[in-house]
């Protein structure tokens, strides 16, 4: 689907930077619902599988609520490499751990999911956290202000490498924010809220998919 060319660009621009790996982005043609994540993490630089560590198992069961399987809709995410940083844990050797990308990293792949967005043409695009959030409206505002809040908006495209400046789509696109599934992990009070945010992406996928 991408070009490997845009790849190998997008890889070159990220060399710089303490990132390791690269995940594609998985699902059909024309998918009803894309959901664009931050970056992967271990797991999924050795298995080449999005959201499949432990955050995973939380998104498995989302999409199931949603009465969905990963064959009908898109994973893709901001950077599509492990940002890592080194920690030396207490008695034991060096080793990565994942860290959260910078704008850099972000501008150094946008490209590609420019690209996923243009193909793909998904019906609704679902930014899971903070990153993403930014990545595709160029805002930071707290998480529980948006998530769960439909809105029919522009997004950003990459306008220029060396400046790593954006421009905003002439196309509108149906965004719903939700929680970065990894969010559940660290407050598991979260999780009501999020089955609220997917009660109301549930709506907007049928309502969507029946036109």
């Amino acid at each position: 689907m991408l070009s490997e060319q845009l790849i190998q660009q997008c890889q070159k621009r990220i060399e710089p930077y303490p990132c390791e790996g690269f995940v594609y982005g998985k699902g059909p043609q024309n998918p009803s619902v894309m959901f664009v994540g931050e970056a992967p993490g271990e797991t999924e630089i050795n298995n080449g599988i999005p959201f499949s560590g432990r955050a995973g198992q939380y998104f498995n069961q989302y999409i199931e609520y949603l009465g969905l399987s990963r064959n009908d809709i898109y994973i893709t995410s901001a950077v599509r490499s492990r940002p890592y940083k080194w920690g030396t844990p207490r008695g034991k050797e060096p080793r990565k751990y994942n860290r959260t990308p910078n704008q850099k990293e972000i501008a150094a792949h946008a490209p590609i999911l420019d690209a996923e967005i243009e193909l793909t043409r998904p019906s609704i695009i679902v930014p899971m956290g903070r990153i993403a959030y930014w990545r595709l409206l160029g805002k930071s505002p707290r998480m529980e202000k948006v998530t769960g809040i439909p809105v029919e908006t522009s997004i950003r495209y990459l306008d220029d490498w060396e400046s790593n400046a954006y421009r905003f789509s002439s196309k509108t696109y149906t965004i719903l924010p939700i929680y970065h599934p990894a969010a559940v992990l660290y407050r598991r009070s979260l999780e009501t809220d999020i089955y609220k945010h997917l009660d109301e992406l549930k709506k907007i996928i049928n309502r969507l998919t029946s036109k």
